[in-house]
């Protein structure tokens, strides 16, 4: 494994049509264009300024997840409501189906919250369903499950010989769901639980019941039905936003953003090709929020899209190439504001290893990048680490010192195994607002 400097180039951003020999010209003119970067005032000195502290199960600095080598989901909260995040990893395999990790001094404990074998898939979703005043799970089954679960916060009585109380959301039908995300899509009042459904080719919206903790199924229905665009194994990636300023948060799914028409009833709009992991911000100041796409659990371009006129209208959505070659298993995304300088940042990184019957890397020259933003559609990219791999890598604040971390688990590239990069170190304790 090869960490990288991160002393880095500026990439302006790059559209559709900048590709075949235009794209390579470009690359090959590189000192010319960091020159050109430069002169323009991109962000540089903010991406060499943090110093990345690498701790990892596999040397000791946190411990090992347990003995599955299939590590699938991820996720980030305070669960123990102690002011700082803690995170839950999902297994299929072996058991237990997930583990906690709790902040603890310096370090993390690990925990059980399931202890029996469940095949859950990736993806995972947060928010407090019983309105109990703490904050549960969702986690799904893969392609050998027809369900969904919730995972009751026993808060404050957290026992470690008993696994949290499991609920059924979804409990027959077609097998696999790959992602969920809560949100208000119906402007309700109240939130939607919106998941994928891959083997249906469906994405269902379900509405938490009145009383989650009695009810055997929620009630859902299927707002969409269909494929995403390019050559995936199957549709994915879930988040939710505000795409077109109207007040109403919307669901972005595959390479889609869905417009609430009324009821149970959305409009599918493309964004841009191909589908995958899928997330929005305001990474140009002013107008609607641009949306990144990565291939997920397919090969493809990493791209950011701006819109040029009616967020409606899928013409208006103008992609920008951002690592300038085609990712591999780009199976991890987010968008944050990594350097603290008041511009959104985009993290991507590849996957190393997914193949099951073999133990030498598919990727082995996996890329973890960060893409420092200005606010005006430049980037400064930086590699992280090559030929580690990633897979629904997080980033959020782990230790409770105000600045952005990133957390990472790999699929099954030397598992099992997790990864912790802190931003500066640990720093002092960030005092949370009353």
């Amino acid at each position: 494994m090869k960490i990288q400097p991160l002393a880095a180039y500026n990439l302006s951003a790059q559209d559709d049509r900048e590709t075949g020999p235009r794209l390579s010209a470009r690359r090959s003119l590189y000192f010319l264009s960091l020159l050109i970067a430069l002169a323009a005032g991109a962000p540089q000195a903010s991406a060499a300024a943090i110093q990345w502290q690498h701790l990892s199960s596999a040397k000791g600095d946190l411990p090992i997840p347990g003995e599955s080598t299939q590590q699938t989901g991820a996720v980030v909260a305070d669960f123990d409501q102690d002011g700082v995040n803690d995170f839950v990893l999902s297994f299929r395999k072996v058991p237990p189906a997930l583990v906690w990790y709790r902040r603890a001094g310096q370090g993390w404990n690990r925990l059980v919250i399931e202890k029996d074998f469940l095949t859950v898939e990736a993806g995972g979703a947060v928010l407090d369903i019983d309105s109990d005043g703490d904050l549960d799970l969702v986690f799904g089954g893969d392609w050998q499950s027809k369900q969904v679960w919730w995972w009751e916060n026993p808060y404050p009585n957290f026992d470690p010989s008993v696994s949290w109380k499991r609920h059924v959301i979804k409990n027959d039908g077609a097998s696999q769901h790959h992602d969920q995300c809560f949100g208000d899509f119906k402007s309700v009042g109240k939130p939607q639980l919106a998941f994928w459904n891959q083997q249906a080719k469906k994405i269902f919206l379900a509405n938490i019941p009145a009383n989650p903790r009695t009810a055997e199924a929620w009630p859902m229905a299927a707002i969409f039905s269909g494929s995403v665009g390019g050559r995936l194994p199957y549709a994915e990636g879930m988040s939710a936003c505000d795409l077109d300023g109207d007040g109403q948060v919307d669901l972005l799914a595959g390479n889609y953003w869905f417009k609430h028409t009324g009821g149970d009833q959305f409009k599918a709009i493309s964004v841009g090709t191909p589908g995958g992991l899928i997330f929005a911000g305001q990474l140009v100041e002013g107008g609607p929020p641009e949306v990144v796409i990565s291939a997920g659990d397919g090969t493809g371009p990493l791209k950011w899209y701006g819109c040029k006129g009616d967020p409606q209208d899928s013409k208006s959505w103008i992609g920008h190439d951002l690592a300038g070659r085609t990712v591999i298993h780009g199976h991890s995304l987010q968008l944050a504001d990594i350097n603290g300088d008041g511009h959104l940042d985009i993290f991507a990184a590849e996957m190393a290893k997914w193949s099951e019957k073999k133990t030498e890397p598919d990727n082995p020259g996996a890329t973890a990048w960060i893409f420092y933003g200005d606010g005006q559609g430049h980037f400064t990219k930086t590699e992280l680490v090559t030929g580690q791999g990633f897979h629904e890598a997080r980033v959020a604040d782990l230790d409770g010192d105000g600045d952005l971390d990133i957390l990472n688990k790999p699929y099954n590239w030397q598992t099992p195994r997790v990864d912790v990069w802190l931003n500066s170190g640990t720093g002092p304790r960030k005092e949370q607002k009353k």
